[in-house]
């Protein structure tokens, strides 16, 4: 049976909040059911802490969290601290620079002021992109944990497998320091592809990727719940009422690159036509497009380019079905039309009462889901973490 451990017989644990974007961590934390206290969260992105702001009624320390000092980290008493440090350095897209890319530093300069806390804390969890496990980060994160005497266990989990219809896998390190111990304690120092020790399954059959026959992926995406769960919109006639500061009116149109510029003006009530992918884009840059359907059980990662890019940046929606799916079908008459932000943060598992400021963009806000994570998944970790077998 697994108990949450609160400090002093209720007291809720004291968390760290780094790289807090628009709240993903925090909203996890909650739907994790923890007994636990953001003490305080840190972000440089201003516009993601006018979000942050909004959702929790706090304003994230703004300053370079690279000039903070183990004293300073001491003061504020924290058991636990949550990590989603830039992923850029070790992206596959990127230049891959690792510890060397600049974006690097302030992480590696958290972890190194580990040793030099007078009490370091009980717990940590990072989390960032797959290729994170095999840079020169990871290999320092490990060394250092190691030698301040943390338990570690190393997942790459996809909301695929809890049941969304979003492929976007991601790494994520569980660290508890001595005595605290995990659950499945014969899973320390293992990198896990499979769920299976979160749902309290002890026989753990899936270690590697290379465990996992396809069978099984084709299994669990049947197991997904259709994307036409997560839409707002179930019709181009639709409307919505942008009360709730998600969706803005604006005009697309397409330069030589395939990015959509958008003009946006706030409006009260927003017609998803103002959604739909322009003609002169489809014709272009068609055959780079992912298209899903409202019965599809899997779209692909949004990044922080969605709407500005079409190749690799996320799934476009088909509002009107073929008789025969696929690129043979004129993706012209299929209607194809972005995800607009509220169904983005629906597919990232974000509550319903999840809020963006009016003055944000719709690129400003696709970029901040971007770079967001999943609370599906992040939930059943982090309950993992603050559990201990009893």
């Amino acid at each position: 049976m697994e108990k949450d451990m609160c400090k002093n017989d209720g007291e809720a644990w004291r968390v760290l909040e780094f790289y807090s974007g628009i709240g993903g961590m925090r909203y996890s934390l909650m739907k994790a059911g923890v007994s636990a206290q953001v003490v305080e969260a840190f972000d440089i992105n201003d516009k993601a802490n006018d979000v942050y702001e909004l959702n929790f009624g706090h304003r994230p320390y703004q300053g370079n969290i690279q000039n903070l000092t183990a004293a300073e980290l001491d003061m504020y008493g924290a058991h636990a601290w949550l990590l989603s440090p830039p992923c850029q350095p070790y992206t596959r897209q990127g230049l891959q620079k690792q510890s060397s890319d600049a974006r690097a530093f302030s992480f590696l300069k958290i972890l190194e002021l580990i040793p030099h806390t007078v009490k370091p804390p009980d717990m940590l969890f990072v989390e960032n992109v797959v290729g994170f496990e095999t840079s020169d980060t990871h290999a320092k994160m490990i060394e250092i944990l190691a030698n301040s005497d943390y338990l570690t266990q190393e997942f790459i989990l996809s909301p695929l497998q809890f049941g969304v219809p979003y492929s976007r896998p991601r790494y994520f390190c569980l660290a508890k320091r001595k005595p605290l111990s995990f659950r499945c304690q014969l899973l320390n120092n293992q990198l896990l592809w499979s769920p299976s020790p979160l749902l309290g399954h002890d026989d753990m059959t899936v270690i590697t990727k290379h465990d996992q026959p396809d069978e099984s992926w084709d299994k669990l995406l049947q197991s997904c719940d259709p994307v036409e769960r997560f839409l707002e919109f179930s019709n181009s006639g639709d409307q919505v009422n942008t009360e709730t500061g998600f969706l803005s009116t604006g005009t697309v149109a397409v330069d030589d690159f395939g990015a959509a510029e958008e003009t946006v003006e706030v409006d009260r009530c927003v017609s998803i036509d103002h959604f739909l992918v322009p003609l002169s884009l489809i014709e272009r840059w068609g055959s780079a497009m992912d298209i899903v359907y409202t019965d599809s059980k899997r779209c692909c990662c949004f990044t922080k380019s969605y709407y500005r890019y079409v190749k690799g940046t996320g799934s476009l929606l088909a509002t009107v079905r073929p008789k025969n799916k696929g690129k043979a079908s004129s993706l012209k008459e299929q209607q194809l039309r972005y995800f607009t932000p509220r169904e983005v943060a629906n597919l990232h598992s974000f509550p319903g009462d999840f809020q963006f400021p009016h003055h944000l963009s719709l690129r400003q806000r696709y970029a901040l889901l971007g770079n967001s994570l999943s609370v599906a998944v992040v939930a059943p970790l982090l309950q993992y973490l603050f559990a201990q077998a009893g």
